[in-house]
């Protein structure tokens, strides 16, 4: 059986399987297992992953630290490979994990709450008094922003109102990241003060467009070129920083000098562009012909499906990003995916057929995203459906459950954004 649960009931036309095959591809690509499998080795105390090699006899203790979205899948199988070599190490994740060395904690996401806090204050309490010969390796996943935190100058609840505010805004995650780098004192290059000098290997996933490490979970690994003025700027120009009453002392400046980074290696295991990648080589073995637009596509969810049909000649169009959802009806269910191809209905024909999913299988609702053509046009006919409503009451999660198209694969423990497939034929 594949991943996506509601396969049948999905696939109506040709392009529809193309479609679900493409996807089934994507997400096998990105899972844990084929991931560590890929890109890690240990062969006589020599840890290779990806091209850094590491002399594990040189360390007295090692240690994994693991938060975000698929951190647990990846810690799980990096536990596996280590052995009786890893001391001992904690995670926090949304889906759990068993292990054998390693202690998870359920967190929660998007926002942070006091469990998160307190794994964090306890992960760091126990990773101290840390020698040269001490090796951490950090597995670091997108959604880390939420579910590793520290604040410096304001409690949870104030912390929580200001992430709340920044997601309805319309901030980009780039935005979004300068200003909680410097309300934290783990984001933002923070992480590596209270490691110093133990030798840090960060191996990350991305779920931020065109992979910038200082951006994902925040890079709280990887030294911070912004500052407090940023984040404050940012802050000021979706007018919130008055309206959340916030003060300059409530944002601290992240680490600059150079000798906390010395000893810190950051290592990109796995982003949308793995995805896309194997979308467009199952593409080849349909001997359909596949373009990838973009692996850092970004624009309003309300206008990005016609921009990509627009695109979209002939063949199959693939991109990878993350699109922002202003939302306006707060009582509303479903995410940017599902919003992607609601708007983009009235602009499909008998040709096309459009997919928008994200990679970790919850669109802020139980589907991963949707799948749409002018059956998904004929269905909502049928049904008395105004798709228009629905956009405007920002409640795509119930169109698609109502007309059966959306893609419902659960959750799953990897995380590298969104993915969106256009087909013309």
């Amino acid at each position: 059986m594949g991943i996506i649960k509601n396969w049948e009931n999905l696939n109506k036309t040709p392009q529809r399987k193309v479609c679900l095959d493409l996807i089934e591809s994507a997400l096998s690509s990105i899972q844990p297992q084929n991931i560590v499998q890929k890109n890690f080795s240990l062969t006589n105390n020599i840890l290779t992953i990806k091209d850094k090699t590491i002399d594990l006899s040189r360390f007295q203790r090692i240690f994994l630290l693991g938060f975000g979205k698929g951190s647990a899948g990846l810690s799980k199988y990096i536990e596996n490979i280590l052995g009786n070599l890893l001391t001992e190490g904690c995670v926090i994740d949304l889906v759990p994990e068993q292990f054998s060395r390693i202690q998870f904690t359920m967190g929660t996401h998007p926002l942070p709450s006091e469990n998160n806090l307190s794994f964090t204050k306890k992960s760091i309490e126990r990773l101290g008094n840390l020698t040269e010969k001490d090796l951490v390796i950090v597995v670091i996943a997108g959604g880390g922003s939420a579910l590793f935190e520290s604040p410096y100058g304001i409690d949870l609840e104030k912390l929580i109102e200001v992430n709340k505010s920044l997601l309805l805004s319309g901030a980009t995650i780039t935005e979004m990241n300068i200003v909680r780098k410097h309300l934290s004192m783990v984001k933002g290059g923070g992480l590596i003060k209270p490691l110093y000098p133990a030798v840090i290997v960060s191996v990350i996933a991305s779920d931020v467009p065109g992979n910038e490490l200082s951006a994902i979970a925040s890079g709280p690994t990887v030294k911070d070129e912004t500052t407090k003025e940023d984040a404050i700027y940012v802050l000021r120009k979706f007018n919130l920083f008055d309206e959340l009453k916030l003060s300059e002392d409530d944002f601290l400046e992240t680490p600059k000098e150079d000798r906390y980074f010395e000893n810190a290696s950051n290592i990109l295991l796995v982003s949308n562009q793995t995805a896309l990648l194997a979308m467009r080589q199952k593409a080849k073995e349909l001997a359909i012909s596949a373009e990838i637009f973009s692996d850092k596509f970004q624009s309003d969810a309300k206008t990005a499906g016609r921009q990509l049909i627009d695109k979209t000649l002939s063949g199959i169009l693939l991109a990878g990003g993350e699109t922002t959802v202003k939302i306006l009806n707060k009582g509303g269910k479903g995410g940017r995916n599902q919003e992607l191809v609601l708007a983009a209905l009235p602009y499909i024909n008998s040709n096309i057929t459009i997919a928008s999913f994200d990679s970790d299988g919850w669109d802020n609702s139980p589907f991963s995203g949707a799948i749409a053509d002018v059956k998904t046009l004929e269905n909502a006919k049928n049904l008395g459906l105004d798709p228009n409503q629905y956009l405007a009451e920002d409640d795509s999660f119930s169109f698609f459950e109502k007309v059966g198209d959306g893609i419902d694969t659960g959750r799953l423990p990897s995380n590298v954004s969104d993915l969106m497939i256009v087909i013309r034929k």
